[in-house]
């Protein structure tokens, strides 16, 4: 099911709307092309067009569409990538005038997510996703799976190709949604096993560094890499801070648009999330509009787990944060750009108290204070569900 990309050269296309205007669009297209050259892709052109609402048929309208289809021809581009989902009829109407492979944002993350599975869990939960997300798009041009059933007996009396491939996903979504029941139940019963401990999960949008957090944290090897969703399978260490031993979960990040059926076959992983008794939401505080990637965060930690739970708000990279003092004759109104870290700190950030910290994982800024903050955190957690252990705590700090 995984679409290929060999560093195949690509053109990217996003909308100008008026719920979205020209910054926030070159923002999300830059963002594409993070994650196409993450998939393989070489980004090679941008384009954009300002429009109401998407075209229905073209996504884009006819002249543009044109424009980019003189460009893909000249330039011997195999690959346009669409910034939203595409409907099953924009897909094809696009497909059919440029002739080359054509992939949408969630058909893209899709992909990242096909490459980067290493556990047969995290394949199994890509795969459901790809298929649900595949079967409403069958055309005459579908290259259909690698046949699970068929052969004589199989095909029904004029039987088209689609439905008989149609047949063939609805069969296997229904065996991979049994199979990751199965899955549900093996890491339900593995999270029982590890007792009552602490849970503690880093959660964030993706690339902000947590994975630099959790082997910082915990003295482990989880892979890192200046990539997105580099981390899939969540992956789980008892961390000790002082005397107080604890669970730390390390797992997927979030992104804008990130496809429903993705966090629904996604359950058993984002499980962990559910089951936390805190939250380290980790913030890039040197991307320029963190606070977008904050709310994205906060919307889908929502949709997985209404309840709320304790959490601290750590902004990682201070180390890589700039900002462009104003000139004191410039009147324009102050904008992100023109704010300090210092300036950022005295905003609403102010208001979080001791529930907020600024911190560089990689350069180990202000870890000792993340330690200390995380420690009565979960000194909290802990005395409030075994209240007799309060003692063995009091004795041990006084002791210090």
């Amino acid at each position: 099911m995984q679409t290929e990309i060999y560093q195949e050269k690509a053109v990217l296309v996003g909308l100008i709307t008026q719920h979205q205007n020209n910054e926030r669009s070159r923002e999300y297209l830059d963002e594409l092309a993070f994650l196409a050259d993450t998939a393989g892709a070489t980004p090679d052109k941008l384009f954009f067009q300002r429009i109401d609402y998407p075209n229905p048929k073209t996504f884009v309208g006819p002249g543009k569409l044109q424009e980019i289809k003189e460009y893909v021809d000249a330039n011997d581009i195999g690959l346009v990538i669409f910034d939203d989902e595409l409907s099953p009829k924009q897909l094809r109407n696009i497909e059919g005038e440029l002739k080359v492979l054509i992939l949408d944002r969630t058909n893209l993350i899709l992909d990242i997510f096909a490459k980067r599975a290493q556990t047969a869990n995290a394949k199994t939960q890509v795969e459901l996703a790809q298929l649900q997300y595949m079967l409403p798009r069958l055309t005459r041009l579908w290259t259909h799976l690698e046949r699970q059933q068929g052969g004589i007996g199989m095909r029904g009396p004029g039987e088209t190709q689609i439905e008989t491939d149609r047949r063939i996903i609805l069969t296997k979504i229904s065996l991979l949604k049994q199979n990751l029941k199965d899955i549900d139940k093996q890491m339900s019963t593995q999270r029982k096993n590890r007792g009552k401990m602490v849970r503690v999960a880093l959660v964030g949008y993706t690339n902000v560094g947590k994975s630099t957090m959790m082997n910082m944290l915990s003295k482990s090897d989880v892979f890192a890499e200046n990539k997105l969703f580099a981390t899939l399978d969540t992956t789980v260490r008892k961390v000790i801070i002082e005397n107080l031993p604890f669970l730390l979960s390390d797992t997927v990040g979030f992104i804008r648009k990130l496809p429903t059926n993705l966090i629904e076959s996604f359950k058993s992983t984002l499980d962990e999330v559910r089951e936390a008794d805190l939250l380290i939401h980790v913030v890039d505080i040197s991307h320029p509009n963190f606070e977008e990637q904050l709310e994205i965060v906060n919307q889908t930690l929502k949709e997985i787990d209404p309840r709320e739970k304790p959490t601290i708000l750590v902004f990682n990279k201070i180390d890589a944060f700039t900002y462009t003092p104003k000139e004191e004759d410039d009147l324009s109104s102050i904008k992100r750009e023109n704010l300090s870290l210092e300036d950022l700190k005295n905003s609403w950030m102010s208001k979080m108290h001791d529930n907020c910290l600024f911190i560089s994982a990689r350069e180990k800024q202000n870890i000792d204070q993340l330690k200390e903050l995380m420690y009565n955190k979960i000194k909290e957690i802990h005395v409030e569900r075994y209240p007799y252990n309060d003692f063995l705590f009091q004795k041990y700090e006084d002791s210090l």
